[in-house]
């Protein structure tokens, strides 16, 4: 097994071409630093699985103990200074590596015919992709992550039971490519069944190349719309009906305008909660320096009473001399949940 550990260091030597040679065309020399980074990759990607596990094993002896469990696991974290987001990444790819390699579909050591992206979405495709692959894999062949999306495209396009039946087959007879039906896939798996059913109506009518990519993107502008309708604050009242204002905007062709209306509302909602929030530290910590400062610190004080036309429930904010020097004037209420919300003030 501990030869399994590390990948042969001869890998690591490189043909790497000379910068100022001059019979060597753009493309060649291109060619030829594309095939170094490539092993980069696979190094990398063995490194990265072995220190994925290593991660794991630390986690998992910390998840027994009681009281205070994990924080030995962050101490460790934190004297190497890895985050925790790419710790967690890491054990993912270790968890991938096992589902693959532990599964017997992928000898260990046709994981260096893997680059690092190439790995991760073999790991995350369909079991069939999965066998295709790492029998490819096996027998010496370098993956690449562009080969790995072509089969999943082609897989998904040819089975998906979101699909009409009309396009599965023309997708199997090669008369539809996979990279105009499976985006298809993607975005009809984002919508509610009575949605993809409407959509796949319009399918059968009309299963050509320019009816496929027109639904595509009336499927993307739906999905884009009701998740920015579930998490507007403003729209979450009984009476509207959020599904049949994105049939009337279908009908007439502003699915787009109003799926980014809805993002240009989210933008506002957020940019609100977040200015509350920093005004509330502000007038706090305006306070603060006001009770600390006094006679001996005019220059601190100063500074104070401009900051304090930002304290209050009346703000004033210079949009900028790209904008003429003009100012927003804001005024922040805060009530009651039951009690209408007052209008800024422009």
């Amino acid at each position: 097994m501990a030869s399994k550990v590390a990948p042969d260091p001869l890998v690591l030597t490189f043909d790497l071409p000379d910068p100022e040679q001059d019979d060597l065309t753009n493309g060649e020399f291109i060619e030829r630093l594309d095939k170094a980074w490539a092993v980069c990759d696979r190094f990398d990607l063995h490194t990265e699985i072995w220190r994925g596990r290593i991660l794991r094993v630390i986690r998992d002896r910390e998840k027994s103990g009681g009281a205070g469990r994990g924080a030995g696991f962050l101490q460790w974290l934190r004297e190497r200074e890895i985050s925790k987001t790419r710790a967690y990444g890491l054990i993912q790819l270790a968890d991938s590596s096992d589902d693959l390699v532990g599964e017997g579909l992928l000898k260990e050591a046709s994981v260096n015919n893997f680059s690092r992206r190439a790995f991760i979405e073999t790991a995350q495709s369909s079991p069939e992709v999965q066998q295709i692959i790492s029998e490819a894999a096996n027998e010496g062949q370098e993956i690449t992550r562009k080969q790995v999306r072509r089969l999943t495209d082609e897989f998904t396009s040819a089975t998906s039971p979101l699909l009409p039946d009309e396009i599965r087959q023309r997708t199997q007879a090669n008369l539809l490519p996979s990279r105009v039906v499976a985006p298809l896939v993607r975005e009809l798996s984002k919508l509610p069944e009575t949605q993809q059913d409407d959509l796949r109506k319009a399918l059968r009518e009309e299963p050509g190349i320019e009816s496929i990519k027109d639904v595509t993107s009336t499927a993307r502008w739906m999905g884009r719309s009701i998740d920015a309708s579930l998490a507007l604050r403003a729209l979450q009242l009984e009476h509207l009906d959020i599904e049949k204002a994105m049939q009337e905007a279908k009908r007439l062709e502003a699915l787009g305008l109003l799926a980014d209306a809805f993002s240009q509302a989210q933008a506002i909602e957020t940019s609100v909660l977040k200015l509350h929030t920093a005004w509330c530290r502000l007038c706090g910590l305006h306070e603060r320096l006001w009770l600390e400062s006094g006679s001996s610190t005019p220059y601190l004080r100063d500074v104070l009473d401009v900051l304090q036309s930002l304290t209050g429930a009346t703000m004033k904010v210079s949009l900028g001399e790209l904008s003429g020097g003009k100012k927003v004037r804001l005024q922040i209420v805060e009530e009651a949940a039951d009690q209408l919300e007052p209008p800024l003030i422009p």
